[in-house]
């Protein structure tokens, strides 16, 4: 008997917890998980209420807010703009590869079956895409047509002029160090006299295409700044604005992360009507520029048509400016919101 009575006072003093049958343990976690899932969706509601709260602010005010995103479009559209026109330079440019050519001069000695020999043996060559053998009667022929010396050659004894063998790169060797690598290796054959490369011109041209590429990335980083400044600005304002809103919800508990997180998604509006706002007017300036530069093409007997931005650089573009306004408005709110205080 006190052996059943010193067993039912351990029961007694034993948890609540460990008295639970298997179902009410059952029934506790799924009440916990239960519990998780409305916090949990309750904290994605009220990100899409700030969402829709922090693109009513933009429509509150319609005038000042298409004003800002003008600022802003403009801001961003300058260096999209430029990196759009470099693309299109590139992309006429790649064409005029093409026309690079390497010029063999052989020696006096090596006959025409023995040029012939050769141009065959530099089909075979990497880099090499077409070779072309010029006679010495046809180079005769070609500078007595185009120099305007044609009596004084008629007054020479023999034909002093080699035959020579055009060498056409292809198109992954037609860059200035990959054909400077081919010249050197054809300039020591043996029956090579002189290899001529004309590259001066497709130097330049790249020499000034990597400045404009430069240029460009200086550009988007200053322009970014400005982004940067407008954005935040705009949320200082926003602030100061709605200060009396912010002293209320701060005393009755609200944290500053709550308070900040409109504020942010703010930003990130004005970032992304932005980038918009930019890729637009890049479209539009190309296609007002698109008539003129037809015209010009035709004229200099060619066709180039713009090309404008693609959708992975738009969303690029866009992911950019998001990502510039959602900074602005961290800076802007980490520095001002902290000094709004319920006094």
């Amino acid at each position: 008997m006190r052996y059943r009575t010193s067993a039912a006072r351990k029961i007694q003093r034993r948890p609540q917890a460990q008295l639970q049958t298997p179902a009410k343990r059952s029934q506790v976690s799924r009440r916990e998980r239960r519990t998780s899932s409305v916090s949990l969706g309750s904290y994605f509601v009220h990100h899409w209420r700030c969402i829709g709260h922090s693109l009513g602010y933009i429509t509150q005010t319609p005038l000042a807010s298409l004003m800002t995103l003008a600022v802003i479009g403009i801001t961003l559209a300058l260096p999209v703009g430029m990196y759009v026109l470099l693309k299109n330079v590139q992309h006429v440019s790649a064409g005029w590869n093409s026309t690079v050519q390497i010029s063999l001069f052989l020696k006096q000695d090596v006959g025409e079956g023995a040029a012939r020999q050769l141009a065959r043996r530099l089909l075979d060559t990497d880099g090499i895409g077409a070779v072309d053998y010029i006679s010495p009667r046809q180079a005769m022929e070609e500078f007595r047509q185009f120099s305007g010396f044609g009596d004084a050659l008629n007054a020479l004894p023999s034909n002093p002029l080699p035959a020579v063998l055009v060498v056409h790169p292809k198109a992954d060797q037609s860059r200035p160090g990959a054909v400077e690598g081919l010249v050197q290796r054809l300039r020591i054959l043996p029956q090579v006299d002189l290899a001529n490369l004309d590259m001066q011109w497709v130097e330049r041209l790249y020499a000034v295409m990597d400045i404009a590429k430069r240029g460009v990335l200086i550009l988007a980083g200053l322009f970014g700044i400005g982004v940067l400044l407008i954005v935040g600005n705009t949320i200082r304002m926003a602030i100061q604005n709605r200060r009396e809103e912010i002293e209320v919800k701060k005393l009755i508990g609200a944290t500053n992360a709550f308070i900040r997180r409109p504020f942010l998604y703010y930003g990130c509006w004005y970032g992304l009507l932005g980038g918009a706002a930019a890729c637009v007017l890049v479209n539009v300036s190309l296609w007002l520029l698109q008539g003129p530069i037809q015209h010009l093409s035709l004229v200099y007997g060619g066709a180039i048509r713009l090309q404008g931005l693609n959708f992975g650089a738009a969303a690029a573009i866009l992911l950019f400016s998001t990502v510039l306004g959602f900074l602005g408005a961290w800076l802007a709110v980490g520095r001002h919101l902290s000094a709004v205080e319920p006094s």
